[in-house]
Parts: structure tokens; sequence; C-alpha cells
């Protein structure tokens, strides 16, 4: 693993415990992490290198807008995938991204099982799909994070597993 990569994991993983802990990723490690990626890349490659990381931070941003601009996100997931594009490149963020999003469809499904909260989970995307179909693709405050009652993700974890797979692959 290059120096980037073995940083970014580092960075992911700490994200990961604290949003474990508290439910919260901080600021210091999406807002900090994402410049301190640029800043290594433009250092040792070059303007290049520093525009690569710079799309890699805006594609990871764009992944998850659209889940976030829906309620289903937080902020700091958000954040923290620009940042992992920011160290490891657009393409990989790309796969990150994709990667995460499948390890956190398996981390809802196990989480609600757990719960007792499946049949619930279920109704929900039905109720969200017929909304959207009658209104449009905007937020339904009775299932966003803001307003639902059901479990909370952790989804720094499923993050994590799509660096580490990601990285793997690579």
């Amino acid at each position: 693993m290059t120096v980037s990569q073995t940083i970014c994991l580092c960075l992911v993983a700490v994200a990961s415990a604290y949003d474990l802990r508290t439910r919260r990723i901080p600021q210091v490690l999406t807002l900090g992490g994402a410049p301190a990626g640029l800043l290594l890349h433009l250092a040792l490659g070059g303007w290049n290198a520093g525009l690569a990381s710079a799309t890699g931070w805006a594609i990871g941003i764009a992944i998850f807008f659209l889940p976030f601009a829906l309620g289903g996100l937080g902020a700091g997931d958000v954040k923290l995938l620009g940042a992992i594009g920011a160290w490891l490149g657009p393409m990989n963020a790309v796969w990150v991204g994709l990667y995460a999003g499948a390890a956190g469809g398996l981390l809802a499904i196990f989480v609600a099982l757990t719960k007792g909260y499946l049949f619930q989970a279920v109704g929900n995307v039905g109720v969200m799909l017929a909304y959207w179909r009658l209104n449009g693709v905007k937020p339904l405050p009775e299932i966003t994070l803001e307003h639902s009652r059901g479990p909370r993700l952790a989804y720094a974890l499923p993050i994590l597993a799509g660096t580490m797979v990601t990285l793997w692959l690579k």
C-alpha cells in the first residue's frame, strides 16, 4: 500500500470508531482530511496529482449528495467519502461509494433483523417509492434521519468496508 492509501485507511478507521460510538464523524477528519490529501498529492505529484485529488473529492461528495439531500445519510458521511476521494482519486471514490452502498445495504438488513424492524423498513421503502411517484423525488419527512424512529446506522462502517475492498482489489 502507498502512503496515501495507508493514511486514508487510518482516517476512515478512526472515523468509523467515532461514528460507532457517537453516531457523528468529527469535522477534523472530514474537513481536515480532504485538504490534507490534496496538499500531499500536490507536494508529491504536482498539479496533475493535485487536480486528480480535487476531482476525487468532488466525485466523492457528488456520489453521496443525493442520499444526503433526501435525508438518508448524514453530512459527515458525504464529507468522509469526499475526503477519501481526495486521498485515493476519482475512480477509487466511485468504487468506494459503490462498495459502501452494498455494505450499507447488508448492514441495514442485519440491523433491521436484529432490532425487529425489518417489516417496518421494507414498508418504509414502499411508502417512499409511492411518495416519490406522486410527488417527485424529494425527502419524505417521516422517514428521514432527522425524524425517523428506526435504528440508526453508523454509516462510516460500510464506508470503511468499501475502502478496504477497493484497496484490496486494486
